[in-house]
């Protein structure tokens, strides 16, 4: 296939890129940072502009995946229009740019923290989301533009595959996230900050894991459905904090007031991307942070 990565320069995207390139795919990276890779070709992309989107994405694309957003919820917190602009407003650019130049299917990054909307403690892709309890602008933006991806394949075709990601770690991980805090502030000899009790937990999910289900989703039967991806099970902050000080020696821990809006955690059944995509994760916490702080310190001191 002809595939077209936005945000192919980032954390996830890198890996994704990586992973198609194996599979034997035809790959353009869009992004306004540069390439990891120089075996590909490169495109600046603007899709906060509509003209300029519909421009770069031209060339008879099969799938466009688009993972380019604002990801970090503090500074979506402080800056919730732009994080608008950027998660909603910019997935319609995409969706019309798809449309307009015949692109067959846009694979959308979103995220299990949706499912701080729904009532079940236990949820899969089709539970119910009470959006009036919505908590965040965050998750907010994010239910937004998956309502945008459903509403373009009904009313113009435009056909869609929605990833709901569990909370990714690993190699290449971008600052600010638990894991990437914990590791660069251990090395430093600095607390490890955790937000309430710890007790809030995540299905981490390995970055590698997750970019072979991104390549999954490429099947025909992943049309216009949702999957969630998620790790092996659920982890606590606090054990997170604890295994970090296991594998890096003895770190204070540190407790403080919980943050406005944090995600609590549910139980994510990624029984359907098990089932459907044939994928399922492999790499376990303590694995996976290990395997990070070893190219931590090869690649960031």
């Amino acid at each position: 296939m002809n595939i077209a990565v936005i945000g192919g320069s980032g954390f996830i995207g890198s890996h994704i890129i990586d992973k198609l390139l194996e599979d034997g795919h035809e790959v353009t990276n869009f992004d306004i940072m540069s390439s990891r890779r120089n075996d590909i070709r490169h495109m600046y992309i603007d899709i906060a502009d509509l003209f300029k989107t519909t421009v770069a994405l031209t060339g008879y694309y099969d799938v466009v995946y688009l993972l380019a957003a604002m990801a970090n919820v503090n500074d979506i917190y402080q800056n919730p229009v732009e994080a608008g602009q950027v998660n909603i407003m910019s997935v319609a650019n995409v969706l019309e740019a798809a449309r307009r130049n015949h692109i067959g299917r846009v694979i959308f990054a979103s995220t299990v923290w949706v499912y701080e909307m729904a009532e079940d403690g236990n949820v899969i892709e089709g539970t119910p989301l009470a959006v009036h309890t919505v908590n965040h602008i965050y998750t907010g933006s994010k239910v937004a533009a998956e309502m945008y991806c459903h509403a373009y394949q009904k009313l113009y075709g435009q056909e869609f595959t929605i990833l709901r990601y569990g909370i990714p770690y690993g190699p290449r991980g971008r600052g600010g996230t638990v894991i990437t805090n914990f590791v660069s502030r251990a090395l430093k000899g600095q607390s490890l900050v955790v937000f309430g009790d710890g007790n809030q937990y995540r299905n981490f999910i390995y970055v590698e894991d997750l970019a072979e289900a991104n390549v999954a989703a490429l099947k025909e039967i992943a049309r216009n459905q949702m999957y969630n991806l998620e790790g092996l099970r659920p982890v606590s902050i606090k054990e997170i904090a604890e295994t970090v000080r296991k594998l890096m020696g003895d770190v204070k821990i540190e407790y403080r007031e919980a943050r406005p809006g944090d995600y609590k955690g549910k139980i994510v059944s990624a029984d359907k991307a098990k089932k459907e995509l044939e994928w399922e994760p492999k790499i376990d916490i303590e694995e996976g942070i290990r395997r990070y702080i070893e190219w931590y310190k090869s690649n960031m001191r």
